[in-house]
């Protein structure tokens, strides 16, 4: 077997060895998207020291993604749960970076353009960060007068719909209100664990259920009967009685939860759980004005239009109706209020990223505020800590650019139980 490191004596050295596995990479048994550069001395090493999210010691050379050529076949065209049409290219079946590559998203009709891209070109084919298919260019010398130009549908292909795009918009939307593969999307949304957390309730359960009009809405999930849900393909009585206890469960979710699985564009789980802080109810955050919530912090413009929209919807007003009247909690649950001497984070604003070993983010935001302190989505210099886990991110490199404190889980809890 070939030696797979080097002992250089100078950067130049590091470079070329790293540059001449580009291509010999190929020649191992596994795949490899890089190598490590390593300081070859213990004592450098404990010199150097480690953060919380990498040694000092250390650093990866990742190589250039692998392109390889392949041809569209077509280009099909999805449709979201906001409504957006994606155009998908369907690509002659390549091998890239050990993963066999059969479709690419083209992402909108303005990509597709600028790329030049046709049905029947030859194409460059990356996966981006080695994760994501990518059509990088097209080899327009292999072009033999057959291509096609692709054109964004005028309506919808999966319900007939009427499709606009808005000026300053890159995404063309289906308008219909009873699009079918819309409708799928924001029921896999709804039941999503950072949502209403319907354990069993999957694709291809919710594809039944709206093809063979059982719902058409998520509150229509909460009026299930057991024999309704027998009398689908491969449903048992157990996990009939399952998906029945799930949806039951869910009724007392919470309010920002809620908020966050009614797919109000722009609104994350961050911004559901500041809303259900400020507005305690359902009803209070459906009454709220553009004025008002633009002047709730890490609540924009934008966020604030959509939400005031989306409420102003007489549909919004009927789905959350038949959620009320199917129990689903739409209050924020009180808290008993915390004693005075146990609110040692009192006026300390946190900033939480990367995913902890031991906690959910939600179980680390609510230590954080039981004991007087703040959560905030994104770090500046009111920042007073950032509690960094496993891959943290952008925000653990600006914590370090400004001095802010860092504490990994270890730390964290020392801080929360003195």
């Amino acid at each position: 077997m070939q030696q797979q490191w080097q002992h250089c004596r100078d950067i130049d050295e590091v470079i070329a060895y790293c540059a001449s596995w580009v291509d010999r990479r190929h020649g191992l048994a596994y795949e490899i998207d890089g190598m490590v550069v390593k300081v070859n001395s213990l004592q450098l090493q404990d010199r150097l020291g480690n953060t919380s999210k990498s040694p000092r010691w250390a650093i990866a050379f990742k190589f250039p993604a692998e392109q390889v050529v392949t041809r569209i076949e077509d280009i099909i065209v999805r449709v979201g749960r906001t409504g957006v049409l994606t155009p998908t290219a369907v690509l002659d079946p390549v091998s890239v970076s050990g993963v066999t590559v059969s479709r690419a998203t083209l992402h909108n009709e303005d990509m597709i353009k600028a790329k030049e891209i046709r049905i029947g070109d030859y194409v460059l084919l990356q996966r981006a960060g080695d994760v994501i298919p990518e059509v990088v260019s097209v080899l327009k010398e292999r072009r033999t007068g057959s291509e096609r130009i692709f054109e964004m549908p005028r309506i919808c292909p999966e319900c007939g719909g009427k499709v606009v795009r808005l000026e300053g918009e890159a995404a063309t939307r289906c308008t219909s209100s009873t699009c079918p593969a819309q409708m799928k999307e924001m029921f896999l949304h709804f039941v999503s664990r950072a949502a209403m957390d319907i354990e069993g309730v999957g694709p291809s359960l919710i594809n039944q259920l709206v093809d063979s009009g059982l719902v058409q809405d998520a509150a229509d999930l909460y009026f299930l009967r057991k024999d309704q849900l027998l009398a689908l393909e491969r449903m048992g009585d157990k996990s009939a009685e399952n998906i029945l206890a799930a949806i039951d469960k869910s009724r007392n979710r919470g309010l920002a939860p809620l908020i966050f699985a009614l797919g109000i564009r722009f609104v994350g789980t961050r911004a559901a759980e500041i809303l259900a802080d400020r507005y305690r109810s359902m009803e209070a955050l459906a009454a709220a004005t553009d004025e008002q919530l633009t002047q709730i912090p890490e609540i924009g413009p934008k966020i604030a239009a959509s939400i005031v929209d989306y409420f102003s919807n007489e549909q919004a007003d009927k789905l959350l109706q038949k959620l009320s009247q199917a129990g689903v909690r739409m209050e924020q649950e009180e808290t008993a209020p915390a004693i005075a001497g146990e609110l040692t984070l009192a006026g300390q604003q946190f900033v939480l990223t990367g995913a902890l070993a031991t906690l959910t983010r939600s179980e680390a935001e609510d230590l954080i505020k039981k004991r007087g302190g703040k959560i905030a989505s994104s770090v500046s210099k009111k920042t007073d800590y950032v509690v960094v886990g496993s891959d943290p991110g952008s925000k653990y490199d600006k914590a370090v650019s400004l001095s802010i404190p860092v504490l990994d889980e270890e730390a964290f809890r020392r801080l929360i139980n003195p």
